[in-house]
Parts: C-alpha cells; structure tokens; sequence
C-alpha cells in the first residue's frame, strides 16, 4: 500500500458501481446509484494514491433508524486493516453525529460479522428476525 486518503461524502457514481462489482456485492443500475448516494447519511471512499479500493455507507432518516451498506474491500487489499478503518470513521459519525436513540442495523455478509462484532454491534435473533424485498 502507498498512501492511503479517506474521502467523506463524496463517492462517484462509477466508482460505485465498479467497487460493488469488483467486491462480489449486487450490482446496482447508474440510476439507482445516483439516487441512493444522494440519500446517503454519510460515506467514506478510501484510495490507495488514486486508486479506489473500499467504501462504507450509511443510509437511513439520520435521527431514528440508520443502516451500515456498503463496507467493501477490493480483494487484494483484505485482510490489510481496511475495513476496520471504515468501520471506525463510520462509527464515529455514528457516535458524534445521530441521535443517542437512533437504531443502527446491517446485515453481515459471510464472516463480516466478526468485523462488526467489534465495533459493538449484536445479533438480533431471536428477538428480531432480519428479512428483505428487492424490487424486480
């Protein structure tokens, strides 16, 4: 790794794009790219020199309920600190800036759990059961 520079709030559309792809998580169009970054609560990119390599988000009503997406690494620089950098600029907007009652979820992809068992964060079961709809 060369330099490492933290961007808040400011994550281009095709970067994005690109870092969702190269990281193994779903494709999203440029429209609703467009329109979900523009909703973010806050964002982190993170560069190696200019080279984007991971991104974190939060999404959400910023005062009552709030949701960590888009924690991704490019493959090659996992297992290197990354993410837990992400996590804990998130975390200290989440500390900082939102309400001490705002409700903060995620959903865990894989091992990613242990990561964010770290920064505090708990299972739901059996008190809560996390479900989806994706919209076809």
């Amino acid at each position: 790794m060369n330099q490492l520079t933290l961007i808040e709030n400011e994550i281009p559309v095709k970067v994005y794009q690109k870092l969702r792809e190269k990281t193994g998580l779903s494709p999203k169009t440029r429209e609703a790219a467009e329109k979900g970054l523009q909703h973010s609560v806050y964002s982190l990119l993170v560069k190696d020199d200019e080279k984007p390599i991971g991104m974190g988000r939060i999404v959400g009503d910023g005062g009552c309920h709030c949701q960590v997406v888009d924690i991704c690494v490019m493959p090659d620089y996992q297992g290197k600190g990354i993410g837990k950098i992400i996590m804990e600029k998130i975390m200290n907007f989440i500390d900082t800036e939102l309400p001490e009652s705002c409700y903060i979820s995620l959903i865990a992809d894989g091992p990613a759990n242990h990561l964010y068992a770290k920064f505090g964060f708990k299972e739901v079961m059996p008190e809560s059961r996390g479900m989806y709809y994706r919209v076809q």
